[in-house]
């Protein structure tokens, strides 16, 4: 279903931005479709549908954040960056310390372009994320990246370190693939979970979940 139509106007009825915040966001819209003519960051048929397809979907993970306050800076690691969503949109968002993982160079020349031109804030591991030495986590995000079995195996040393003072959480975009996944992960994992529907496809779910 394409939703060519929606706009940044559609955007903010359902995502409440500031002015600045906003701009930052049609700022990346800019370079992302500047970008993708040269390097294959998102499929160039989303391209006209970027403000639904892409945008509102990584945003709409806002709702499920939990709390923070200011001087408990709040962690997030986003797996699989690509083309920087969810990372770089939680990261305009302002939802604390996020760390976007992207082993793909070009990925990461893009990421930093974007970040800099927004002033977000990114901070980007260009490595394999089993070869980045882990560090506390308050949240890991991921978005077309990997089944959630191979998800869980990448945060565990992250989660390792980060209790017992933190007990880390997910917030997993996951397509009509999920029941599959979940009972592939539940072999290895015990988890607790909720589910929501996703605003932006009606086959796609967010998954919130923690590990026991």
């Amino acid at each position: 279903m394409s939703h060519n139509n929606f706009s940044v106007e559609d955007f903010k009825k359902i995502i409440d931005v500031s002015r600045e915040t906003e701009e930052k966001l049609i700022c990346y819209a800019k370079l992302l479709t500047k970008w993708n003519k040269a390097i294959n960051l998102v499929g160039r048929d989303t391209i006209p549908d970027l403000w639904h397809r892409h945008f509102l979907d990584s945003a709409q993970l806002l709702s499920y954040f939990p709390d923070h306050t200011a001087n408990d800076k709040r962690v997030v690691v986003d797996f699989g960056s690509g083309a920087g969503f969810p990372a770089l949109i939680l990261a305009i968002l302002g939802v604390g310390e996020v760390h976007a993982m992207e082993s793909d160079l070009k990925k990461t020349t893009f990421l930093r372009e974007v970040s800099r031109e927004t002033d977000a804030g990114l901070i980007i591991h260009n490595e394999r994320i089993e070869k980045i030495t882990p560090f506390p986590v308050n949240v890991f995000t991921a978005r077309a990246f990997a089944p959630l079995h191979k998800i869980l195996d990448f945060a565990q040393p992250f989660i390792e370190v980060s209790k017992p003072q933190i007990d880390p959480e997910f917030l997993l975009l996951k397509g009509r693939s999920v029941d599959q996944e979940l009972t592939e992960a539940e072999k290895k994992w015990t988890m607790k979970m909720s589910r929501y529907k996703s605003l932006s496809d009606p086959d796609a779910t967010i998954l919130n979940l923690k590990l026991l």
